[in-house]
């Protein structure tokens, strides 16, 4: 009787503490290799539109690290030896990843073992003149097909185009922050459409005075020039904005510069060393910028031209097309 007692008492308490424990392993146990560095930290980054954010780090000990953190998975994360250093994109999952890192290479040589969603990845990547669509199709439940949606081609497809990429995405992907970051996009862009009336916002000067959009108008059509010190498409461009800056000014057009840069010397710096005459403004947010946000910039440089009420008239002109477009509105003939 007694020995019946204790194991009716005993094996629901072996039963309770085997599953129990089993409930609290951790669903990724991450761990790796740093080539070449004995000691430091890792960091542990989540992608957030755009932006690295560290949301966890551990030592280095004998080139080696591991991690067991309690994430959101699937997703993709970066994990970087320097915390405002190039990060490594690895897709994490459930079970044991290791990751070989080699920041000497720019993680070039790094490798991750156990993540058949990276092994996708990896296979996308050395893929050459995707046609995202019929990758889509082939791949509608991967995980790799939002991201590579939402990372390399969102910003440069039409709104329409892009809808219809989403679309053929299957319905288990919609919960997904790469989808529910392209159906916000697809609201902006919706808001910043020609002929929509284009949302004021503020930002201060080098000088640290807030200047705000619609101060900005002043009965001239106004350029809002979406640009960086470190983007060269932009400063290739700069030449070609100080000319149209200089033909038109007198005549009802200026342009506010809205630059991405998180350096304040080097926004400095590029606003003298590129002539940029006109008012220029920033939150040194980099791409969590917040009127780059307003406007749904995906790409640099961007442009959104507005009448004298603030209406969207053109959007990304660039070089001979914006003197041809101002000459039309302005109605004006240039010597």
């Amino acid at each position: 009787m007694k020995t019946f007692l204790i194991n009716v008492l005993i094996t629901p308490l072996i039963v309770f503490l085997f599953y129990g424990c089993k409930t609290n392993q951790p669903e990724l146990i991450l761990s790796g290799d740093v080539v070449s560095i004995n000691s430091g930290t890792v960091y542990l980054q989540r992608f957030d539109d755009r932006i690295f954010r560290t949301i966890d780090s551990v030592e280095i000990i004998d080139g080696r690290f591991s991690f067991k953190p309690v994430i959101e998975l699937p997703e993709i994360y970066g994990l970087a030896t320097e915390k405002e250093g190039r990060s490594f994109l690895v897709f994490l999952e459930k079970g044991e990843i290791h990751v070989t890192l080699d920041p000497e290479s720019n993680h070039r040589e790094s490798k991750v073992d156990g993540s058949s969603l990276h092994d996708q990845f990896v296979a996308y990547r050395e893929l050459e003149n995707v046609n995202i669509r019929e990758y889509i199709k082939e791949h509608p439940k991967s995980l790799v097909s939002a991201y590579a949606l939402y990372r390399f081609f969102s910003f440069r497809l039409t709104p329409e185009e892009l809808r219809a990429n989403i679309e053929l995405l299957d319905t288990s992907l919609h919960e997904t922050q790469y989808v529910k970051i392209m159906q916000r996009l697809l609201s902006i862009y919706e808001d910043v459409a020609i002929g929509k009336k284009a949302p004021n916002f503020s930002a201060k000067t080098p000088e640290g005075e807030e200047i705000f959009l619609y101060d900005k108008l002043n009965g001239n059509y106004l350029l809002v020039e979406f640009w960086a010190s470190w983007c060269v498409f932009c400063r290739r461009e700069n030449p070609n904005l100080v000319k149209a800056h200089d033909m038109f000014h007198e005549k009802g057009f200026d342009i506010l510069g809205v630059s991405l840069d998180r350096d304040f010397d080097a926004w400095v710096n590029a606003i003298e060393d590129d002539h940029l005459k006109w008012t220029n403004i920033s939150d040194l947010k980099f791409w969590a910028s917040e009127p780059a946000a307003l406007f749904g910039v995906r790409a640099l440089p961007s442009n959104f031209l507005l009448d004298p009420e603030g209406n969207i008239i053109a959007q990304n002109l660039k070089g001979e097309e914006l003197i041809d477009f101002l000459k039309d509105v302005l109605s004006v003939e240039i010597q």
